[in-house]
Parts: structure tokens; sequence; C-alpha cells
């Protein structure tokens, strides 16, 4: 006889979850970059030291990417998630408790590999219980968390830091999600999903992936967006702190304010442009991304030239509005030219070549840089990488179609 199907969460219950879940996801992870003076002046380390920090994150969240791809077919997705939110957040307390240089640099490697897991799994694990129709809706809503968290990251690592010390600041960030991690475990899938990704993932479903054009020349754009945004994010506060005279607190309220405003507006407005260009065109999610990064390359540049506190506010703030619109878009043609089973591994994919080839070497590239000359000449180099990505949106337009129409849904 078969066993009753148990139902399924209540779709609009797993986004609030999900979405709670990635705001903390960012707040850990950029609640590093806003005590990094702290750290610097604590520790007695160089730019180029401090940068590790940021990059060893990456290098373990994109190495570990690919293996937590290939559970996914062989283990619950929401077992993953869980396990992972309580990894990376024990690991978020554990870098409070760092008494030197190394010990942090574990527990932030911890962190990435705990991040990986549930940035693996959970968009495809989100798409499904929504229909197509509302996809790119739901995962722009999904991915607020980027903005939201990230300057809340800022804020509460910059506050407490502070006031208390960059030790706490890690303490407070990091305790939360040891709660959300249970309420992840219980989640129940939709019924036919759930017996689809239950069947067993070969290494060689990632071969396939490179043959998909749509989303190898999405990756790539991402990759270039990533290692501009992935530098600004980590160096923005301190080039505050030192070319503008802010102290730490006041730096990362100012960035943090900037970006949770202008991500929000920026995220929201690329989700729906791109809903209403990919109406009328089959590559519109792709075209508002392209544009996106056209308009955002020159201000940003702005951004890092002005000498003026107020003008290069404004910019970051105009800058960070435009960067964002690709957020929801390209991560939903990524979902669109991809098979179902397969999305956990090309998400994989993706985190793992984004990140290689984005924040991965870009705060250490640009901490070398730094200590070679100074931030401002550093931070020049994410400019020129906006441009990259906006060259490659209008390349995948030739081919999104297609490859659209060979997924089938």
């Amino acid at each position: 006889m078969t066993p009753p199907v148990k139902p399924q969460s209540p779709p609009r219950y797993v986004l609030t979850l999900l979405l709670a879940v990635n705001l903390l996801n960012y707040i850990d992870r950029q609640a590093l970059y806003a005590v990094f003076p702290l750290i610097k002046a604590d520790l007695h380390l160089s730019d180029t030291a401090l940068g590790f920090l940021g990059s060893a994150f990456m290098l373990c969240y994109m190495l570990s990417a690919p293996l937590f791809g290939w559970l996914a077919g062989r283990a619950g997705r929401t077992t993953i998630a869980a396990v992972g939110v309580a990894l990376w957040s024990l690991a978020t307390v554990c870098s409070g408790a760092a008494a030197g240089y190394r010990t942090l640099l574990g527990s932030r490697t911890i962190v990435g590999v705990g991040e990986a897991s549930f940035g693996t799994v959970s968009p495809g694990l989100l798409a499904d219980f929504f229909p197509k129709e509302e996809r790119g809706r739901i995962i722009s809503c999904f991915y607020l968390a980027i903005p939201v968290g990230s300057a809340l990251g800022y804020l509460l690592g910059g506050i407490i830091g502070q006031r208390y010390g960059w030790h706490a600041a890690f303490f407070l960030v990091g305790a939360p999600g040891l709660l959300l991690a249970l309420p992840v475990w219980f989640l129940r899938e939709p019924a036919p999903v759930a017996g689809k990704i239950r069947r067993r993932s070969s290494w060689s479903d990632y071969l396939s992936l490179a043959r998909n054009r749509s989303f190898v020349i999405t990756t790539l754009a991402m990759a270039a967006m990533t290692f501009a945004m992935g530098g600004l994010a980590q160096w923005a506060p301190t080039f505050l702190h030192r070319m503008h005279g802010l102290e730490v607190g006041r730096a990362n309220i100012f960035f943090g304010g900037i970006t949770v405003v202008a991500g929000i507006i920026g995220t929201v407005t690329g989700g729906l442009l791109g809903d209403r260009c990919q109406r009328s065109s089959r590559f519109g999610y792709l075209t508002v991304s392209g544009w996106g990064f056209i308009l955002g390359a020159p201000v940003l540049a702005w951004a890092i030239f002005s000498p003026s506190l107020p003008g290069s506010l404004l910019a970051i703030f105009l800058a960070e509005s435009f960067l964002f619109f690709n957020t929801g878009p390209l991560n939903t043609v990524i979902l669109n030219v991809t098979p179902q089973p397969l999305r956990a591994m090309a998400f994989a994919v993706n985190i793992f070549f984004i990140h290689a080839l984005g924040d991965a070497v870009s705060p250490t590239l640009l901490g070398w840089f730094s200590d070679l000359t100074d931030l401002r000449r550093s931070l020049l180099i994410t400019p020129p990488a906006v441009v990259v990505a906006a060259c490659f949106c209008f390349l995948g337009r030739r081919f999104v179609g297609a490859d659209m129409d060979e997924v089938g849904e």
C-alpha cells in the first residue's frame, strides 16, 4: 500500500521563511566588511590580508557548491538547506570568539561552506512552489535579501562594532540563524517535485550545462557583475572612512542605508521591467539587465572620482540602483533555461564560476592594488567589469529563446 503523501508547505510561508533565512545569509556575510577597519587595527593587518578574509570565504563558498548541487539529487533539499543555515550561523558566532587572524580566517571559511548549501538549493526549491508566470516576481522578492541583508549587515556590524567591538558584532548577528534552521528542516516540498529530485544525480549531469549557451553566457555576465559588486561591497565603507574622513560607524550607516534603499528600488524596478519586457520579447530579462549595467558603469566611476562626500554618496545610490536591476531577471533566466531536475546543479555551477571569476579574487586584488597605490585608484577597476557584464547580457539574447524551448515548461 502506498503511504499517504504529506501536504506541501504553503507557498507564501515558504517564501517568507526562505527570504528571512536569506536575509541572515547576507547579514552574516557583510558584517565582516563593516568591521574591516576595527579588525585591521586590532590584529595589525595589511589590506591584502584583510581582503583575503573575504576571498577565503568566497573560495570555500564556490568550491563547496558543486558538492551540494550533486547531493541535492540524493538527499532532501530542505535537509541540506537547514544544515547549512545551522553551520554558517554557528561559524559566525565562532568568528566572534576568534583570538587571532588564523582562527578568524578558519571561521570565515566554514561560513562559506554553510552558505553554499543554502545558496545552491534554495532558488530551485522556491521556484517549485510557484507557477512559471509568477517566477520572476517571486525570485526578485527572494533576492531582495541581497540589498536589505547586506545593508543590515553593514548597519548592525558597524554600530555594534563601534560600540562594543568587532567580536560582539559576530556574536549578535550569528545567533538568530540557529533558531531558523529548525523550521527550514520541517519544510515539505511539492510531492511530484520531491519524487523527481530524489532521482540519483550524476557528476556527468554537470557536463550538460556546459552545452547550454544561455546558461553559460548568463553565468559569465553574473561573474563580471560579481567581480565589481563584490569588490565594491567589501571596500566601500573603508573607502568612505579613508577618502572622506567618516568614522567607521557612520561610514557603515551611510553605505548600509544607501544600499538598502537603492537595492530595493533597483531590484523591484528590475523585476517589474523584466516581467514587462519578457511578455513582449523572449530576451526581456537580459535586455533589462544589460541596460542596467550600461547605465550603472559611468555613475560608479563618478562615485569613486567625486572629491565631495555628498557627490560620492549620491553617485553610489544611483549606481547601485541601476546595478541591482539584474538581480531577479538573471536568476530567472537560469531557472527558465534549465530543466527542473538540474536546477540545484545549475545554481551550484553558477555559484562556483561567478565567485571564482568574481569576488573570490576581487577583494584581495583590490587590497593588493590599494597597498601599491591607494584605494581610490584600486576601485576604478570595477566600472570596466560592469561593462563586460552588459556585453554578455546582450550576447545572450541570441540564444535564450531556443534554450527555453528545449526546457519545454
